[in-house]
This record gives C-alpha cells, structure tokens and sequence, in this order.
C-alpha cells in the first residue's frame, strides 16, 4: 500500500516545496494539493462536509494555485509522484493547461498524476462559463483534448466545449499516460464515468462503505470492457483501524492519502514523523 499526504496548501503555513522535501526523506510517495481558482462571495451551491452554502475554514478562499505549487515542489525532489486532491481543470482553458501539465510531468521526470474533481462548487463553476449541469460532459471533452495534445504530433479536437483545428503542442509528457484519479462522491454515475475515461478513483472525505463501492468500481470497469484494475485511493478522514486498513487492501485499494495540518513547518514536520514511525515507513 503507498502512501501519500495531502496539503489544503494556503499563503499560510508550510510552503508545499518545503513539505515535499520532508514527504520525500520519510518514504512518502505522493503529495497532494487542492485548487479553487476563486470562491464566490453570493454563493448558492452547498459544500459536500457542511451541507450548505456555509463553508468549513477559509481555506477555500486563499488555495495555491497547484500547478505552480507542485513545480516548486519537484524542484527540489527527486521521486516523489505529484498529484492534486482535487484538481479542476474545466476552470482552465484546455490548450494551455495541457501545456502547463505536459511541462510539469517533463522537468519532473514523469512524476505527475491528475487527481481532478467535477466540481462541487457550481457558483464557481459558472464564473468560468461552465455549465454546472454539464460539468462531466465539459471535464471528458478537456480530457480526451488534452490527451490529444499530450499525445499526436499534430492534434486537433472539435467538440461541444472544446475544439481546436490541426495543432503543434510540445513538450510532450515523459510518461505516455498521465494517470487520472477522479475524486468524487462513489455511485453509479461516478463509477460508470470512471471507467469510461479515467484511471481510478479518490474517496471523498465524507465515503461511506468504502469496500463495497470497490467493488461497484470494478463492476463498472468490468463492464466497460477496461483491462486490469482501477487505481483506488483512500482519502483519509479519521483514524483508521487495523480492520478497515485490511478491508481496504482486501478491496484492491493503492494509496491511503493522509491529511497534513496548514499549520508552521516545524508543526508539520512533528506531525510527520509521529504519522512516519507510526505507518513504520
């Protein structure tokens, strides 16, 4: 089982940079960072953990752009994987956020996965002109162009959201797939979008029934007709216990993603190593 950390990454606390070079020394093998572009000030849509329009801290309000943020962080590392819990990218536009990942994945050396939600916050959404009834729609147009891009030596795409005649796009990805995890809520929808277009799934911090929506994944995978398996990782939300740790594995789990406090470096260093000698890496 890996194991990776996730950081609301603010203007506050540790810098994602310094926290990738400590994940790296202790044997971690992901980092994680969030995106929200902005957050409306008149919102409507309700948050997945509060269940209304009131959000948790104000975190949300003050993310790194992740992009950015895990350049810093590859810089100085070396293995780390560098991932994003969630990503969003229907707020960007396609042609140049396929440019900004294809770089990130080549000064890595390979080390970029997409963790990418739909997007829950549908004020936010509609700011960038994303439809929030056809968000999924917008994120598997963005996905099959960027992949385009990433992959043919002359690209083109034409779609509903998306389209762009015969292009030249360098540099491509080291990797010949950038892996796509979809964070999200675990259901039918999710589980049959996944499978068509994805590579796996991220739990949300609210999952229920972990082990039996696995199962649900890999029925879904199954049916459409996808070798192997789908990459599932668990995002933690409280203390597991030894039992839900070997359901998990049972359930063909991969990563267990753990949080990191926005607290001072010295804090989140502390924390680390008490999470370090306990998960005995």
């Amino acid at each position: 089982m890996r194991n990776g950390l996730v950081l609301f990454s603010s203007d506050r606390g540790i810098t994602p940079a310094a926290l990738a070079v400590a994940a790296e020394e202790r044997g971690f093998d992901t980092i994680y960072v969030p995106e929200h572009t902005h957050i409306p000030v008149k919102r409507e849509a309700a948050h997945p953990g509060t269940g209304d329009e009131s959000l948790p801290d104000d975190r949300y309000t003050r993310t790194l752009d992740p992009w950015i943020s895990l350049a810093t962080a590859a810089q100085v590392t070396s293995k780390i994987g560098l991932s994003t819990a969630v990503a969003l990218p229907v707020e960007s536009d396609p042609i140049t956020l396929a440019k900004q990942i294809a770089t990130l994945d080549h000064l890595s050396g390979g080390r970029v996965t997409i963790g990418a939600g739909f997007g829950w916050n549908t004020d936010e959404l509609q700011d960038h002109h994303v439809p929030p009834a056809k968000r999924r729609t917008v994120l598997k147009e963005y996905v099959q162009a960027m992949r385009a891009l990433w992959t043919q030596e002359e690209a083109a795409y034409d779609g509903e959201f998306v389209s762009f005649g015969p292009s030249w796009a360098y540099p491509k990805p080291i990797q010949a797939h950038i892996p796509l995890i979809i964070g999200a809520g675990g259901g039918p929808k999710t589980f049959q979008w996944i499978a068509e277009n994805a590579d796996g799934w991220m739990t949300t911090p609210i999952e229920q029934d972990i082990t039996g929506k696995c199962d649900a994944l890999r029925a879904a995978w199954a049916t459409a007709g996808r070798e192997g398996a789908p990459d599932i990782r668990v995002l933690i939300a409280m203390r597991p216990s030894p039992e839900d740790l070997a359901a998990w594995t049972e359930a063909g789990a991969t990563e267990l993603i753990w949080g990191v406090p926005d607290k001072s470096e010295d804090e989140v260093i502390a924390y680390l190593d008490k999470l370090t000698a306990r998960l005995g890496l």
